[in-house]
């Protein structure tokens, strides 16, 4: 008969999880209204925390309760601080409990260890993502090293991580300021623990122990001093705008794109997504000959909306054309190019947009500031993505105070409103709907019709390129 023995993993994981539940129940009961520690309010950068409790007040608790002495208790302290049940609100780094006037709060149970909430990196990037947009970038040291390093590893899910951070910064910003600070306070505290500083051991993995000393005091470095001068500086400058001014201009924005909001607005003739019916899609292709009525209006809104979409930069390009200007958004075309394009070709395609449009005596020369014209060509020394961003902005700032509104009140732009189409709704019956669903194909994604019309459009720029006898030849000789 053979005798089977718990593997030792997973006898220490559940000594673990029995020790885990012990401190749940001292922590519990150290919270009791009645026979637990009494919280009261306190004062923390000009906002109110309530249930704060000082660092001595729950050693002699400690004390009291376990018959223990002052340093055994002041070391059981420290190991619910490096556990994260008990967090403190001033030194948040400090994963020890100070035997004096230092304020700490409890843990919410939601952020406890035995919860057995995996502290995942994803959660982790979402974090430091959104504190990176309270913060405006000011991180510490440590959370941009390991912010710059998940940028690194997820870049395949950056853009989901970014969207939940903006979307948990917005929710944060609804609630009242001492449960906001309060909220921030214990996802730090979490975070400390699960994710601590450089060469600081977890008490997760090893033990409570850690390689800080309670009572040295951080340095602070000549570069922290100087990003908290910028920040400060910064603060100082920044202009502040009127509450009445920022919901007028609010309410101004609603107003203008309600009717182009879907979740405002039905969409004409269909949503596709409810109805089936791709005419939505159709009518509203990158580059379709007859624009909508509503697409046509969006381009009066901003000179943003006219060129980011394709068919309306095509109509401005006409206007440009018979006007003799059109080498302004041909330059800010260029520069987009520069900006989104590859590596490899940055340095050929900034020499290149130079000669054609800034050197003197350029073929399509574009008249700019000497001050950002000297920017600029001091940039060009080391080309990079962001090299003509200067002139790209003065450029786009020229065309929306003068050329843009000519455009609107241009033949060019009133022909347009004229030819463009208004689709009547769809009114689907219950049972045209069933059939429609019935009949469903699977649509092709619009980066792949993006694909194939530039495959098309440099297949008919080739056929139409001179031929190279001499190529041809030498191919036919390879050949034989």
């Amino acid at each position: 008969m053979t005798i089977r023995t718990a593997r030792p993993d997973r006898v220490q994981h559940f000594r673990r999880l029995q020790c885990l539940k012990k401190l749940d129940a001292i922590v519990v009961e150290m919270q009791d209204p009645k026979s637990g520690l009494k919280g009261s309010e306190q004062k923390l950068n000009v906002t109110t925390i309530p249930h704060v409790i000082a660092g001595k007040d729950i050693i002699a608790w400690i004390t009291n309760k376990m018959k223990i002495t002052v340093e055994e208790a002041q070391t059981f302290g420290t190991m619910l601080v490096a556990y994260g049940y008990i967090y403190a609100l001033e030194n948040h780094k400090k994963l020890v409990m100070c035997n004096d006037n230092s304020l700490y709060r409890f843990q919410t149970p939601y952020f406890w260890p035995s919860q057995k909430w995996v502290a995942d990196d994803t959660d982790y990037a979402i974090y430091l993502a959104k504190r990176n947009i309270r913060k405006q970038g000011m991180l510490e040291p440590y959370e941009q090293a390991d912010y710059n390093h998940l940028h690194k590893w997820l870049f395949h899910k950056w853009d989901f991580i970014v969207m939940q951070a903006t979307e948990q910064y917005k929710a944060g910003r609804e609630r009242k300021k001492p449960d906001r600070v309060v909220f921030d306070c214990q996802e730090r505290a979490y975070w400390i623990v699960n994710r601590p500083p450089r060469r600081t051991h977890s008490a997760l993995d090893i033990g409570p122990d850690r390689l800080i000393d309670p009572n040295t005091d951080e340095k602070i470095t000549f570069d922290q001093y100087r990003r908290m001068n910028i920040f400060y500086q910064q603060a100082i400058m920044r202009s502040k705008v009127k509450s009445s001014v920022s919901l007028g201009a609010l309410v101004k924005y609603i107003t203008t794109y309600k009717n182009h909001d879907p979740f405002l607005a039905p969409c004409l003739p269909s949503n596709p997504w409810q109805t089936d019916n791709d005419s939505y899609w159709n009518l509203n292709m990158r580059r379709v000959d007859v624009p909508t009525k509503m697409r046509v209006e969006r381009w009066s809104f901003s000179l943003f909306e006219l060129l980011t979409d394709l068919r309306g930069r095509d109509d401005f390009k006409i206007f440009l054309k018979k006007e003799f200007s059109g080498e302004n958004l041909a330059f800010w075309e260029a520069a987009e190019e520069l900006k989104w394009g590859t590596a490899a070709s940055m340095s050929t395609k900034a020499e290149s947009i130079f000669k054609t449009f800034l050197a003197p005596g350029a073929p399509r020369w574009i008249n700019i500031d000497g001050r950002t014209m000297g920017l600029t060509v001091k940039g060009l020394d080391h080309p990079h993505r962001y090299v003509l961003e200067a002139a790209q902005t003065h450029v786009f700032l020229l065309m929306k105070k003068d050329t843009f509104f000519r455009y609107l009140k241009s033949p060019v732009y009133k022909d347009i409103q004229k030819k463009a189409l208004n689709p009547e709704p769809h009114n689907f019956s219950q049972a045209q709907l069933e059939q429609n669903a019935q009949n469903r194909s699977p649509g092709i994604h619009p980066i792949i019709l993006w694909k194939q019309e530039e495959e098309e459009n440099a297949k008919a720029a080739a056929a139409s390129a001179p031929v190279d006898v001499k190529a041809m030849m030498s191919k036919i000789d390879r050949k034989k």
